[in-house]
């Protein structure tokens, strides 16, 4: 692996975690503001937007592109899921809908969702796409 690939390495390591803990605080910020989400909605947070982006970079010790590929495909995910609850669809997830004392923290973490959301997803493609090197 090249320099850049492990440079990009690292930083899709610091995005995961990132996204991690702005995931927590969000979760917070749903709870306080009683946000609810229907089963499916649950079971989708759960398992894509949290465990997804960590089963990928625990993957990618033993089969990096698989990993890196979970990644880009559960962020994306994420992404799309995000936006369309917290900026589109009316709703009770809907940024402009949530209790005003919770609202602050609640855009904010929806906004920093979005952007590790995209950030992850775009670094995870660009290595699950890079061509190795074969010597």
């Amino acid at each position: 692996m090249n320099g850049n690939a492990t440079s990009t390495r690292l930083w899709l390591m610091v995005v995961v975690a990132a996204h991690l803990i702005i995931s927590i605080i969000h979760g917070t910020a749903h709870t306080g503001a009683h946000v609810p989400l229907s089963r499916a909605g649950n079971v989708f947070v759960f398992l894509v937007i949290v465990a997804g982006p960590l089963a990928g970079l625990a993957l990618m010790w033993w089969v990096e592109r698989t990993g890196q590929w979970i990644i880009a495909v559960t962020m994306a995910g994420s992404f799309i899921f995000g936006f369309l609850n917290h900026f589109v669809f009316v709703s009770p997830d809907h940024v402009a809908h949530v209790a005003p004392q919770w609202r602050p923290l609640f855009a904010a973490t929806a906004v920093l969702l979005a952007l590790t959301e995209l950030l992850g997803s775009g670094l995870a493609l660009s290595l699950a796409r890079e061509r190795r090197n074969v010597s």
